[in-house]
């Protein structure tokens, strides 16, 4: 069920809360298992945010290639 929470978090969510982890991580006051709790967590996001990262990098360079290989496409018309 884990993997299909993860899958369904866009960018943007999985960004959002990994900053409130790492800033609940750093401000303290948790206890041992909820410190390990946070962390488990926040490598899971970490992963999450790292896979739409390298998904629109892939998406960029495959339409930067089409566009350069496209006629016309470096200013020559």
């Amino acid at each position: 069920m884990a993997a299909t929470t993860e899958e369904a978090l866009g960018y943007e969510q999985a960004r959002d809360e990994l900053i409130e982890v790492v800033r609940r991580l750093e401000t303290g006051g948790t206890t041992l298992e909820e410190s390990l709790a946070l962390w488990e967590r926040g490598e899971e996001l970490a992963k999450v945010c790292r896979r739409w990262l390298e998904g629109a990098r892939a998406r960029l360079d495959a339409a930067l290639s089409t566009g350069a290989t496209e006629p016309g496409a470096d200013g020559d018309a």
